[in-house]
């Protein structure tokens, strides 16, 4: 299995911002005609549907006033910082909010509600992905879930216990943006619940007939 690199701030649970995030740039500051600057929030002004600057493959955001600024590895909050003190020379007193709009996470296999989740404010655990996915299956193996990660281009798979306790204290239980998280089938539970659909119609079957067996002689 690949061993994936954990950043620091990985580490401390802190969302970086990576190549090809959509973000969120606006500001709010004493000057009412600069803070509409970032109500576009667009590096491409032909695609209307793009709410966001889109990082790019150098990493940067294409701001107004400042012009391409690099992002990339940052924390949210590290950006909101550095856009705020770039903006100072030509701003006064600029506040910056900055949010990753295509935080996304795909919860698949034995849960529920499989589908994928967009995610508002850059946190969640593997038990609330499974939450939103209206929760495992009784077929889901608990010991043995599946986290997909993309990993500098590269796709990193780990594999978590959630009997264990310190499974919270992994770098893969706090999910990341575009995670594929994939609950496996216990195969052993799925055969005895067929072995089971095909018993149980047979007792009852026999408790039938052996209760009007019953009645009949009952009533000679």
């Amino acid at each position: 299995m690949a061993n994936a690199t954990i950043t620091k701030d990985e580490q401390n649970n802190d969302i970086v911002i990576r190549l090809n995030d959509i973000v969120s740039v606006t500001m709010n500051s004493s000057n009412p005609e600069s803070n509409t600057l970032f109500a576009g929030n667009k590096n491409d002004p032909s695609n209307a549907s793009l709410k966001g600057y889109r990082v790019s493959k150098n990493g940067t955001i294409h701001l107004p006033l400042i012009g391409d600024y690099k992002i990339e590895g940052l924390t949210v909050e590290e950006a909101e910082k550095g856009i705020a003190s770039a903006l100072v020379k030509y701003v006064k007193n600029p506040e910056i909010e900055v949010q990753i709009t295509n935080f996304k996470i795909t919860v698949i296999g034995e849960v529920n509600k499989p589908s994928t989740f967009t995610i508002t404010d850059e946190k969640v655990n593997l038990l609330e992905a499974l939450g939103m996915a209206g929760d495992m299956t009784v077929y889901g193996k608990r010991d043995n879930v599946l986290i997909i990660r993309n990993e500098d281009g590269h796709k990193v798979m780990k594999r978590l216990n959630l009997n264990q306790q310190e499974t919270m204290n992994s770098p893969y239980f706090n999910l990341r943006q575009n995670d594929v998280v994939y609950v496996e089938p216990d195969r052993s539970k799925a055969v005895e619940f067929s072995t089971n659909t095909r018993i149980m119609p047979m007792i009852i079957a026999s408790i039938s007939a052996a209760a009007v067996l019953v009645a009949v002689l009952l009533k000679r």
